[in-house]
């Protein structure tokens, strides 16, 4: 299956605490106040924010695609992060054109809390049920033990690592952890949980 048709409705998503929206470009200001924590990009493998304008721009050109979603956290109304599925070319694990990868970040402030397991655990129910994906593929950057725990807990499985993965934004050479998840493994998961 290839990237849903951009000209559909995108569904508004939400859990217990969190809602699942489009980015809109007044949301800049948000992103920034998250993005350009060191610790955020680091982790994802991509530059700290210097500016709004630079969130406004990945806001434009990243985030506003089919697929991709503010977090938005019910208490404030607000986003505190960014979750998304790739399909096609924009994926980096997938083996097959009819799976995705998902992709994720979150504030600082909201890191320990349960909230991006909430959110990648939303987002597979969203891939499998209405997007009827057969597998679901995530990675992480070797470190990042926050977004393994996560993967982990979500029902995600090891497949492989990459090494020598360039970072251009970073200027690094990294290793990256490959997991996937099958919709007959999460299927399966969700009926005994």
């Amino acid at each position: 299956m290839n990237a849903p048709n951009s000209n559909k409705i995108i569904p508004i998503l939400e859990t217990e605490r969190l809602i699942f929206r489009p980015w809109v470009e007044s949301d800049a200001a948000e992103c920034y106040r998250y993005c350009s924590d060191p610790e955020v990009g680091r982790m994802g493998g991509w530059a700290t924010h210097n500016s709004i304008e630079d969130s406004l721009k990945v806001i434009r050109d990243v985030f506003m695609k089919p697929e991709v979603y503010a977090i938005i956290l019910k208490e404030t109304g607000l986003p505190i992060g960014c979750i998304g599925l790739m399909f096609g070319e924009k994926t980096t694990f997938a083996e097959k054109p009819d799976e995705c990868e998902i992709g994720y970040w979150l504030g600082v402030p909201y890191w320990g809390q349960g909230m991006m397991t909430e959110a990648v655990k939303l987002l597979l129910h969203h891939a499998f049920m209405d997007l009827e994906m057969p597998k679901v593929w995530a990675g992480y950057y070797d470190g990042n033990q926050r977004s393994k725990r996560v993967q982990e807990k979500c029902g995600f499985h090891f497949i492989r690592v990459q090494d020598n993965i360039e970072v251009p934004s970073l200027h690094e050479i990294r290793s990256s952890n490959v997991n996937c998840i099958t919709r007959d493994e999460w299927m399966n998961r969700n009926l005994s949980e």
